[in-house]
């Protein structure tokens, strides 16, 4: 995986930021609804969110009805953002676990009979070889119950040129390849601007289920952006992005 401890520290240094910032901004609220998608109603079901960091999609799989919600993640200022936003709720349906997830998670106390749900919004965008992304597919399939649903927020096409410009608050760049993919540095336009390193596999970006169907995932589905009404209000705006979008919202069930 990308530096573990690099990571760490970036993501602890945006956790307020990112979570305040990025979901009001428009990228953000169309993964925040294409995500809404994805999940369906939950109602009564248990959900792990793999990579969960502040809990943005956490908070949104209890408000589609989840009776509990386990998030795992890295960066324990994400988790303690994550924390205390879901304590002003006054609920207590989530639990919050510091580590690794391309690794074996054996040692958290998680559901042993498994996850109805597991989510990995953009951990799959810090897989920089095939082994640290078998290894974040294994906790992927190995949590999730048969016929459970798997929903993902990833990286669409890196080389996209609106990538490039800025054109959507998100710009990509020191891209270096490496075997199967491409590794970059990741700049969210924000005030301040939030940075990170990131990286994605040729695998995923291609839309092929391939991948997803290898690690034991069936019924592969990229939601499309037009299905978010903040496309439909302002098509205008978002015209360049769906002539290269670079965002996908992925849906898969286990076999």
């Amino acid at each position: 995986m990308l530096d573990p401890q690099r990571v760490k520290r970036e993501y602890d240094s945006i956790a307020v930021e990112y979570n305040s910032q990025y979901v009001a901004s428009p990228v953000g609220a169309l993964e925040y609804e294409l995500t809404g998608i994805a999940l369906g109603d939950l109602t009564g079901r248990t959900v792990l969110d793999l990579g969960g960091g502040s809990g943005i999609h956490a908070r949104q799989a209890v408000d589609l009805g989840a009776a509990a919600v386990d998030i795992v993640d890295l960066s324990p200022g994400m988790m303690k953002v994550a924390e205390e936003s879901e304590k002003a709720t006054g609920r207590n349906v989530m639990r919050f676990f510091e580590a690794d997830v391309a690794k074996p998670l054996s040692h958290l106390p998680l559901r042993e009979e498994g996850y109805d749900v597991v989510m990995a919004n953009w951990v799959l965008d810090f897989a920089d070889s095939a082994e640290v992304l078998e290894g974040m597919f294994h906790n992927i399939v190995g949590y999730l119950k048969s016929g459970g649903l798997f929903v993902g927020v990833r990286l669409g096409n890196p080389h996209s040129t609106i990538l490039q410009t800025g054109q959507y608050g998100v710009i990509l760049k020191d891209m270096e390849p490496f075997p199967g993919g491409v590794k970059f540095r990741a700049v969210i336009m924000s005030e301040p601007p939030m940075e990170f390193d990131a990286a994605t596999h040729d695998a995923l970006s291609s839309d092929s289920p391939e991948v997803y169907e290898k690690a034991g995932l069936t019924s592969v589905e990229v939601i499309p952006s037009t299905a978010g009404s903040v496309v439909e209000k302002d098509p205008k705006y978002w015209a360049d992005f769906l002539k290269e979008p670079w965002l996908a919202v992925v849906k898969a069930v286990k076999k």
